[in-house]
């Protein structure tokens, strides 16, 4: 299938193709004679898999330097498993650690700026039995 086709296909656009075979994450296609790019439901597959990574938070550096072993993952991203796998090289883990890390500043900034604008505790009078009133906070 063309350019066009593919990106259809995947979910995405011609020019995301381009660019990620531009970044090496996508091998050349086979070119028809007339020049003209063409994929296979693998290269579909794979288009698929890289942009689930990018999704979740995973940079294009981070995926180009997996991209030999993204034909390890199946549709749900999970790698093969048992005698022989080995372990992958942390990139995962490494923008989890990112992503925690990011989520910890922006909930620091977040609450020093909700001090910010939260308005001051009034306090609230309450009457008693007697019909005396007190102030509580």
């Amino acid at each position: 299938m063309r350019i066009g086709d593919a990106a259809a296909a995947a979910g995405t656009t011609p020019r995301a193709l381009r660019f990620y075979e531009e970044r090496g994450l996508l091998s050349p296609p086979s070119r028809t004679a007339a020049g003209q790019r063409e994929y296979g439901p693998r290269e579909v597959a794979r288009v698929r898999v890289i942009r689930e990574l990018l999704s979740l938070g995973l940079t294009v550096e981070d995926v180009r330097h997996v991209a030999d072993r993204l034909d390890l993952l199946d549709v749900d991203l999970r790698p093969p498993s048992g005698p022989g796998c080995e372990r992958g090289s942390g990139v995962a883990e490494r923008r989890v650690a990112a992503l925690d890390a990011e989520i910890a500043r922006l909930t620091r900034l977040r609450d020093r700026l909700a001090s910010l604008v939260a308005p001051p505790p009034t306090a609230v009078l309450d009457a008693d039995s007697t019909g005396s009133q007190h102030a509580r906070s």
